[in-house]
């Protein structure tokens, strides 16, 4: 949601070396965040940054206390966050994390469902949406999605005739 203090930028791929550096691959190929940050979080605990260089194959990061191999392949598998206040965001910018929980609602204001979370792919993003016993994917572009407002939590969409529903599982 819009406002929590972290966000989760990717993960440890691997250790890389004999000298405790890790290889870390951002959700976003293109991010260069990582260049800038002082402090970044694995498990929710804060590590300092003490170098940090992009790769092709992601990021090539040393932390602070993190000396030899074997302390950074504990650490493979592991989320990396960020604080949001650390991301150069302007006040319109969205991210895709903050549209998870969002109300559903098309042209008319009919009730369409909740997004349930982002699935994000090389071709496109899409919007997972549940409404009650029913999940729909919604590609994430202006034509189908028409309008954003977060501080109410809204997100008016324009579904193409025919989208594919599919029936959740039923919870036991």
């Amino acid at each position: 949601m819009k406002g929590d203090p972290r966000l989760e930028i990717g993960g440890i791929a691997r250790a890389h070396g004999i000298r405790g550096e890790i290889v870390i691959v951002t959700h976003d190929p293109d991010s260069d965040v990582l260049s800038t940050l002082p402090v970044i979080y694995i498990d929710g605990g804060p590590r300092q940054v003490t170098a940090a260089r992009g790769t092709h194959r992601g990021w090539l990061v040393v932390l602070e206390g993190l000396t030899t191999r074997n302390d950074a392949e504990t650490l493979k598998g592991k989320q990396v966050e960020v604080d949001r206040s650390a991301l150069d965001l302007d006040d319109d910018d969205i991210l895709l994390a903050d549209l998870v929980g969002c109300k559903v609602v098309r042209l008319d204001g009919t009730p369409w469902g909740t997004i349930a979370s982002v699935d994000s792919s090389p071709l496109q993003d899409r919007l997972v949406i549940h409404d009650g016993a029913i999940e729909r994917m919604l590609p994430l572009v202006d034509q189908f999605v028409t309008n954003i407002d977060l501080e109410a939590q809204i997100v008016t969409v324009d579904p193409p005739e025919g989208l594919p529903e599919h029936r959740l599982p039923d919870k036991q």
